[in-house]
């Protein structure tokens, strides 16, 4: 659908909805991707709120009246989209938006392990999405790995190099989002290649914030500690002198 079309189509109230789906029924995501707020921090990182969509647990199939064969990714980032379309349908229509998502993530669970290096790698294939990555904090007792990534060629997924930087501590790196995808000690962070530093989380920029505060106002004591001083000093020759 043109723009035009889809304007028309949601002043005229036609654009179909996704239909409500139960919510994750474990803590995965609320351990590994909210509470450290990495959501918050890619979408900060990726820039253009309105055209580009970093959310979790978004249904995604080809239409929304699509009977079957929708998947739910934990984490979806798509590029060049309307992404008020998207909520309004409640969910991520690739006929209606145009393309599908530029990334997926699934965090493993007990129940979603095996499905999620399985049926979801294949159907998320055939959606075409270019990158499909997991994350199993338990370090592969999951899934395959505690990391991995694919991404699509010529319709087919070819696993992305992972790379053990030291013991614990593997990352692999997403061209879609020019971002290394870090499993760090049972944790999922975000590497930043051009700065060479973590996307900091909303915890981490709090920390930074109170020490920069911190350093500041020491910065001040220092100084008004020294210009009282330098006014004690000129003082006491002053009066040396009028002695």
């Amino acid at each position: 659908m043109t723009s035009k079309l889809k304007r028309q189509s949601r002043e005229a109230g036609t654009l179909e909805r996704f239909p409500d789906f139960p919510p994750r029924d474990d803590m995965q995501n609320s351990l590994y991707l909210y509470r450290p707020s990495l959501l918050e921090a890619l979408a900060e990182h990726l820039g253009k709120h309105d055209t580009t969509i970093v959310l979790g647990e978004v249904p995604v199939r080809w239409t929304p009246s699509q009977t079957q064969g929708h998947r739910i990714p934990d984490l979806l980032v798509a590029f060049d989209v309307d992404q008020a379309q998207a909520i309004e349908q409640n969910g991520y229509s690739i006929r209606d938006l145009g393309k599908p998502p530029d990334f997926v993530l699934e965090v493993a669970s007990e129940s979603t392990g095996e499905n999620d290096v399985g049926d979801k790698r294949r159907d998320y294939a055939n959606f075409g999405i270019p990158e499909y990555w997991r994350f199993d904090p338990t370090g592969g007792q999951r899934h395959d790995a505690p990391i991995a990534g694919d991404r699509l060629v010529n319709g087919a997924y070819q696993p992305i190099e992972i790379i053990e930087l030291e013991p614990e501590h593997l990352h692999g790196h997403s061209e879609v989002l020019n971002l290394s995808l870090c499993w760090n000690h049972g944790n999922l962070r975000w590497y930043d290649p051009a700065t060479g530093q973590h996307l900091m989380t909303l915890a981490e920029e709090r920390q930074a914030r109170i020490a920069a505060e911190a350093q500041a106002s020491a910065k001040q004591e220092a100084r008004a500690a020294a210009e009282a001083r330098t006014r004690q000093l000129e003082e006491e020759l002053n009066n040396r002198r009028e002695g």
